[in-house]
């Protein structure tokens, strides 16, 4: 087995046994990269000068005590990262090079981290599938005629491909566990306000969190460890005790209750999706965990409530991208023109599109009939979460209606696209945690390429815990995970 293909734990516990360096496996990512990117355009920009002395920098001290120590990772390319080009999949931030970290790189890089490079995405992480990106549309692994899922394609694309251990991502709507779910990795989510999103280039503020796709659930874990916890820097997160995941989640799961709400099963879900997921949830009852049925109302109008939030925050935060103090400058020969030619001309037509309706529902005349209905529903799922974890510890669902689709198959019908987050979207709205693990493989009604499958736990806030911990056990018990695609 090359380097680059083993999990977190399996290099952790390599580097503390000497049997390898950091620089060798750096060296294997990077041998990867090269290999396999100009197929699948996951990278923006690479680092490897970077990467390269800072491995031989750590292999020097020699200590691996901390488990991320010496671990390559890709970055999507939303986090600021001091020197080191910031682009957002976003012409208008073509080289804007920020002068500082965001507070989760600066957590890494504490713990040892080794960046490979920052990886593609949705521009302004709008998109469902990567196709939105000015810089390239990153492919799947697992078919290359095929996206590799959205906003966090290029993390995905990274880690299924084995070009790096493990990516950071950002979810505002499902960015970081429908893409893994459609290139068959882990995907977590956490509680908002469990990790730091200063430094991270805000989409919609009060949606956005940051976390890890991994290999594995443990792997998750360890991440988690690293990158929670309050940061004085961004005033929603919350001071409490970071706990030990890698080990909670190792406890068995027997008597724990397991919700699935019947709202999530729809017509138009593919059938063998549905059935995968009926099936690992026959697989948690073997395994001892006791299965509810829930009723969750008012998600099914979480996909409406999403889409009049989160473009009415989109607006208000891109005002700052106006060509004046960052970024693209159209020039022009006055101010009104500058600021009109340079968004004309740094957005794309889904950022623009967005940026118009968010506008309009925050407009005066508007303002009641749109944005502040939304946030009242929005109450209302939350709502329901809590009444059902009354009853349960954890929320089982889909985390996508179908595999991963073509490319054109979706972009011009943006009504079409939204619905790839219709699992994902009310768990941001309520701030909930929610994790993405392999539950099985399909082979779409337009491919011969079996496609992965992605089972989502929903968490109580905060409680991340029992959520991998139930992830965990699934995973020990079955081998999706083991499965890997053509470009590995």
């Amino acid at each position: 087995m090359k380097l680059n293909q083993l999990t977190i734990a399996q290099a952790h516990d390599g580097l503390k046994a000497k049997k390898f360096s950091a620089t060798e496996l750096a060296k294997d990512c990077f041998a990867q990269i090269k290999k396999t990117d100009q197929e699948l355009e996951a990278f923006i920009t690479l680092t490897e000068e970077q990467a390269m002395a800072r491995a031989e920098a750590i292999d020097k001290v020699g200590d691996f005590s901390k488990p991320l120590t010496g671990i390559p990772l890709a970055v999507k390319d939303i986090f600021c990262t001091n020197g080191v080009r910031t682009t957002v999949g976003s012409r208008i931030l073509e080289n804007y090079v920020p002068p500082f970290s965001a507070s989760v790189i600066e957590r890494l890089e504490q713990q040892g981290s080794v960046m490979l490079g920052k990886v593609n995405m949705d521009e302004f992480a709008c998109g469902s599938s990567t196709e939105t990106s000015f810089y390239a549309k990153t492919k799947n692994p697992w078919d290359t005629q095929r996206v590799p899922g959205g906003s966090s394609g290029g993390s995905a694309a990274a880690v299924s491909s084995n070009q790096s251990l493990y990516a950071l991502g950002t979810d505002t709507g499902g960015s970081i566990r429908q893409p893994a779910s459609l290139c068959g990795l882990v995907g977590l989510k956490p509680t908002y306000g469990r990790v730091s999103r200063y430094g991270v280039v805000a989409m919609a503020s009060s949606l956005d969190q940051v976390g890890p796709m991994t290999k594995t659930v443990e792997d998750a874990a360890l991440v988690l460890e690293a990158i929670a916890g309050v940061d004085p820097k961004d005033a929603t997160t919350v001071n409490l005790p970071v706990r030990e995941y890698a080990k909670e989640i190792k406890q068995d799961i027997k008597g724990l209750k397991i919700g699935v709400p019947k709202e999530y099963f729809i017509d138009g879900m593919d059938k063998e999706v549905e059935a995968s997921v009926r099936e690992a949830i026959n697989k948690f009852k073997d395994l001892g965990a006791e299965i509810v049925d829930v009723s969750l109302p008012h998600s099914m109008s979480g996909l409406a409530v999403y889409y009049i939030l989160m473009p009415s925050e989109l607006s208000s935060n891109l005002a700052k991208f106006d060509g004046v103090r960052f970024g693209h400058s159209a020039k022009a020969d006055n101010l009104l023109e500058n600021y009109l030619q340079t968004r004309a001309e740094g957005f794309g037509p889904e950022i623009r599109r967005r940026i118009m309706l968010g506008t309009y529902s925050l407009s005066s005349g508007y303002y009641d009939a749109y944005y502040l209905k939304a946030q009242k529903v929005r109450t209302l799922v939350r709502r329901d979460f809590d009444q059902a974890f009354e009853q349960v510890d954890c929320i089982m669902t889909p985390t996508s209606p179908t595999v991963a689709f073509k490319f054109g198959e979706k972009v011009d019908d943006p009504l079409t696209m939204y619905l790839s987050d219709i699992f994902t979207v009310s768990v941001n709205i309520a701030g909930l945690p929610g994790i993405s693990v392999p539950c099985g493989m399909v082979k779409p009604s337009n491919g011969e390429t079996l496609m992965p499958v992605g089972l989502q736990l929903i968490g109580k806030a905060f409680d991340e815990s029992t959520m991998m911990r139930l992830a965990y056990n699934y995973e020990q018990a079955t081998d999706w995970h083991k499965l890997k695609p053509a470009i590995a």
